[in-house]
């Protein structure tokens, strides 16, 4: 009988060049395991949950890390840490909302290792799933926290198809929030992905939680200066302050003509199996200004159409006042 008590057998590769990471991903497919912080990582390997055959390590690689200018904004490495975002000057100054985000992603110690890439690409985070059942994300036929007795507080509201776990990064929101583009690269190149179609929800792919393919790594996230010193909000609710995933929170980019909302990207994380844009929302803020009657009128928009679970109703006022305190703002 295997041991818990240890880590179990694996090889580990520790490039130091982006091609070299891309000829072993490619190689080793399904059998390796991308490492960046590894804060999601050591827990399923050492609960036998995953059983990957070798981790490639990213963080000897230069080209990975660093915040650097663009043609058009910023462009931020996956391999840079969390605390490295939190204090760069450029991105406090014109993208604030990915800081706000940063600093909220559990504790001080974890991000200071954490990198963004592997907030990103983290797995869900259902307590059912984590455990090793045989769900339908985990390849079986059942949804454990879809059901009358189930532990589903912190589950989707939104978005449910078979799965009815949550997206669970908190940076995923904010650069959805701010037109961000994922940059992944393998063997075979280059592609580009809008943020908001990185994140794959489980009627795309219920066994993956972003749009990478096998043998490409996320190398970096580009920010357009669209939104660069516009008004942000960002906010989280959680059991705790640190350390804690999303109840939920709400990522929000705002751009002004005078004192009315010219244009707005309202996304909330903890409701969804992806970061959960309020389109309906966005529509109903053009042109209004940021008030208390302005606040009223748009936020009981926010939870149109959701499917909460027994245990999550709570969610949607939780939203609705989380819109009312960004419109407030």
């Amino acid at each position: 009988m295997a041991s818990f008590d240890v880590m179990p057998d694996v090889q580990l590769y520790q490039p130091v060049e982006l091609d070299d990471a891309l000829n072993l991903a490619d190689e080793l497919g399904d059998d390796g395991w991308l490492l960046g912080g590894g804060q999601d990582t050591y827990g399923w390997l050492k609960d036998r949950a995953k059983q990957p055959r070798a981790m490639i390590d990213l963080n000897g690689i230069q080209a990975l890390h660093g915040i650097r200018e663009s043609a058009d904004g910023i462009e931020i490495g996956a391999a840079t840490t969390l605390r490295e975002i939190i204090r760069d000057e450029r991105i406090n100054r014109d993208f604030s909302l990915l800081a706000d985000a940063a600093g909220r992603v559990a504790s001080p110690q974890i991000r200071n290792v954490g990198t963004l890439g592997g907030n990103l690409s983290q797995d869900a985070r259902c307590w059912y799933y984590r455990r090793g059942l045989d769900c339908y994300r985990a390849g079986g036929n059942i949804c454990y926290a879809d059901g009358p007795e189930a532990m589903n507080r912190e589950h989707c509201v939104f978005g449910a198809s078979r799965c009815v776990a949550v997206s669970p990064s908190d940076t995923a929101t904010a650069l959805v929030a701010l037109d961000a583009t994922m940059v992944a690269r393998s063997v075979k190149g280059e592609r580009t992905i809008a943020a908001e179609d990185f994140f794959v929800g489980p009627d795309t792919h219920i066994t993956q939680m972003t749009s990478l393919k096998p043998g490409e790594i996320l190398t970096s996230v580009r920010i357009p200066s669209k939104w660069a010193g516009q008004r942000f909000y960002f906010e989280k609710v959680a059991d705790r302050d640190v350390w804690d995933f999303a109840l939920v929170s709400i990522a929000v980019a705002m751009s002004m003509e005078g004192d009315t909302v010219a244009d707005s990207r309202f996304v909330c994380g903890g409701v969804a199996c992806t970061p959960h844009r309020l389109t309906n929302v966005e529509r109903a803020a053009r042109g209004k200004s940021l008030s208390d009657e302005s606040a009223d009128a748009v936020a009981s928009l926010a939870s149109e159409g959701a499917k909460p679970l027994n245990y999550n109703h709570f969610k949607l006022p939780l939203m609705e006042n989380l819109v009312r305190r960004a419109m407030r703002s």
